[in-house]
């Protein structure tokens, strides 16, 4: 399989009025077709930071970022986000918001129609079309804009904590929602996480980064079985990689404050 994400030394600093804050610090990872990826890391690492440069919202300002062999400069269509909160129009309703990304790209939607059916129906959404956001719950938002983020059929997906607002019980229902969705359709993922148990339950390999300015700390097989039967989170393989990960996560904290160059992870920029 050939690499679809491919990201090379990237570094971001941002301006802020106390100064620059140095977020990213030569950062490379690597994402190959059809492959789930996830990013953890300590509190204001620079995993949403990441993510946003991959957008090309927020451009890198040192090394290079390239998928699907171009680099990443601008937003595209073949690249679909989805960010921590659900961001639906509430004036809109749900098909109305599953469709305005295919209107912004000026596309027919008529021709779409199909496609975004059979989405809202693999999320259980049927029936709930002519509904308003503030008419659905958190998870059946959430559930909407991962509808929104494939209406247009793109080949990558980058998804910033996307669950990290719902509740445990459905946080674990969304988690399973999308693998289902993600062996259905082969899509390339990115998946920003702060918790790590999420990561192993859906990721293949886990990227782990270290306290800013996040670098590369260390990469995870995660050797679980596919699909995931049901019951792994319990099992005693699975406590053995997540503690492993958050055992180097300490270890990279500990580590920077003995070098007495760990920062306070609070700040006000996208982290």
């Amino acid at each position: 399989m050939d690499d679809v994400i491919v990201v090379e030394k990237v570094s971001k600093v941002y301006a802020s009025e106390r100064g620059p804050v140095h977020a990213i610090d030569r950062f490379s990872m690597k994402v190959k077709e059809g492959d789930f990826v996830a990013i953890v890391g300590p509190s204001g690492c620079g995993k949403t930071t990441l993510l946003w440069g991959l957008t090309g919202l927020h451009p890198f300002n040192g090394g290079k970022a390239y998928i699907l062999g171009e680099e990443v400069g601008k937003p595209r269509k073949d690249v679909g986000i989805i960010f921590q909160q659900a961001n639906l129009l509430p004036w809109r309703n749900i098909l109305q918001n599953v469709l305005f990304p295919l209107e912004v790209m000026k596309e027919n939607t008529a021709d779409h129609e199909g496609r975004v059916k059979d989405l809202l129906e693999s999320v259980e959404l049927t029936g709930f079309e002519n509904h308003f956001p503030r008419e659905l719950s958190g998870g059946m938002q959430q559930r909407v804009s991962i509808v929104r983020a494939l209406s247009y059929d793109p080949k990558v997906l980058l998804m910033d904590e996307p669950f990290g607002a719902l509740d445990a019980y459905t946080r674990d229902e969304m988690d399973t929602l999308l693998l289902g969705i993600w062996k259905k359709t082969g899509k390339t993922i990115a998946f920003v996480t702060h918790r790590i148990e999420e990561a192993v339950y859906l990721a293949n390999r886990v990227y782990v980064m270290t306290p800013r300015p996040g670098t590369n700390s260390a990469l995870f097989d995660i050797d679980l079985p596919r699909p995931r039967p049901e019951g792994i989170t319990m099992e005693q393989k699975y406590f053995e990689i997540v503690a492993e990960i958050k055992k180097r996560i300490v270890k990279d904290v500990e580590k920077q404050k003995e070098e007495g160059v760990y920062q306070s992870q609070a700040y006000s920029t996208v982290t």
